[in-house]
């Protein structure tokens, strides 16, 4: 699912500045504000029971009215359970739209019980910052693509491999095998997975026609930061990777820092960065995988009888998101086309060539980037899935 999450966006660019601004203010001051907003118990029993200096009686049902307030206050102090979700999706995508039907399920299956804080376009930082911020606390569930997923258990990389799946039929086979191990993995590291989706097929975006690897081994590629290991899987392949924040791409296109991006078209409509990269070669190079997760402390807090609910407002979202983008996928390469955007085709041999590539770097990967086990496991469960009688949808 994103990997990267047109809007126009120039005459309310302040106000959307403003409005990211105290997002991300909100989110850093919250846990003070909530100390400041309820007192202690103890000083308000001292304040209110110090003021009651009557007679035995009424002194006995001062404490009662006392005691009874205090509880409610701690009642109701303890019934809002907030739930800060944040994700890469630009507010006012379908994807955020998504997202936020999906809170107003939650707090309508909780009866009000939960309040859900959504922070969309990277307030939060990028999706490695979201996991990080997500063990440390300060959020608590996140729409994440594949590098947030990896950056909790690497073994969700065997779902992403680069012309490994043929289509999404084989795709949605293989995920449905691994997925229950995958689950049970990131339960063991403190993440609960709500929901698998995806962002449709990746494609490269580049500033000069690339059909050959070699034609793509002359430019720049942007890959993301923070994973020493997935630079060094495109080294090995002989391409030139720059890593980069996914808030850094923007003015690197810019800049000429980089001139190719792997994305799928729905995301370069959505961040305009099709204006610099302006060819799209037509081959599937992977599903950007992408899901739905909560910190396991933030899940146990939802009350065990609601959170099947939960967890289906969770996959209802999930499943929405993929299907919008499998459906518009062939609209928005179209819309891509009118806007300039020129389509590479790679003919039959060109992609063995391709395939010879990834299948020679594979093997110096096995066990590092790519965990030996899992990568087995994965091909196997690819090639059973692809022995099976075709399906439609691909």
């Amino acid at each position: 699912m994103i990997q990267v999450n047109g809007m126009k966006l120039h005459r309310k660019e302040n106000r959307k500045q403003t409005t990211v601004s105290a997002k991300l203010e909100d989110l850093k001051s919250e846990t003070e504000s909530r100390k400041r907003s309820y007192p202690p118990a103890a000083a308000l029993f001292s304040s209110f029971f110090a003021s009651c200096s009557l007679p035995e009686l009424f002194r006995r049902l001062c404490f009662a009215v006392v005691f009874f307030s205090i509880s409610a206050f701690a009642a109701q102090a303890a019934a809002e359970i907030v739930i800060k979700v944040a994700t890469l999706a630009p507010q006012g995508s379908e994807w955020y739209k998504d997202l936020q039907e999906m809170g107003a399920q939650w707090q309508k299956v909780s009866n009000g019980l939960i309040t859900f804080r959504l922070y969309p376009g990277g307030v939060a930082g990028d999706d490695m910052d979201i996991v990080r911020k997500m063990r440390l606390g300060v959020l608590d569930a996140g729409l994440l693509t594949i590098d947030g997923l990896r950056a909790i258990d690497p073994e969700v990389l065997v779902l992403e491999l680069p012309l490994a799946y043929s289509d999404y039929t084989e795709l949605d086979c293989a995920l449905e095998k691994i997925r229950p191990r995958l689950e049970r993995q990131m339960e063991a590291k403190g993440f609960v997975v709500l929901g698998w989706s995806d962002a449709g097929w990746a494609h490269f975006f580049t500033r000069s026609p690339v059909k050959t690897p070699d034609d793509m081994k002359k430019l720049k590629m942007f890959v993301w930061a923070g994973d020493d290991q997935y630079t060094d899987f495109w080294k090995k392949a002989g391409f030139d990777p720059v890593p980069l924040a996914s808030t850094e791409v923007a003015n690197a296109l810019q800049t000429g820092q980089v001139n190719a991006v792997t994305i799928n078209p729905q995301g370069i409509l959505l961040l305009q960065w099709y204006k610099q990269v302006n060819y799209m070669t037509d081959f599937k190079w992977a599903v950007l995988l992408g899901g739905i997760a909560i910190t396991k402390s933030a899940w146990e807090k939802i009350p065990a009888e609601i959170r099947p609910a939960v967890k289906q407002a969770a996959l209802d979202a999930a499943q929405r998101i993929r299907d919008f983008s499998r459906k518009t996928e062939q609209s928005d390469i179209e819309t891509l086309e009118k806007n300039g955007v020129k389509i590479v085709s790679v003919d039959g041999d060109t992609l063995k060539e391709w395939r010879r590539l990834i299948d020679s770097v594979l093997p110096q990967v096995r066990g590092s980037y790519l965990p030996a086990e899992a990568l087995d496991t994965a091909l196997k469960l690819r090639d059973q899935c692809r022995r099976q009688p075709a399906a439609a949808g691909k």
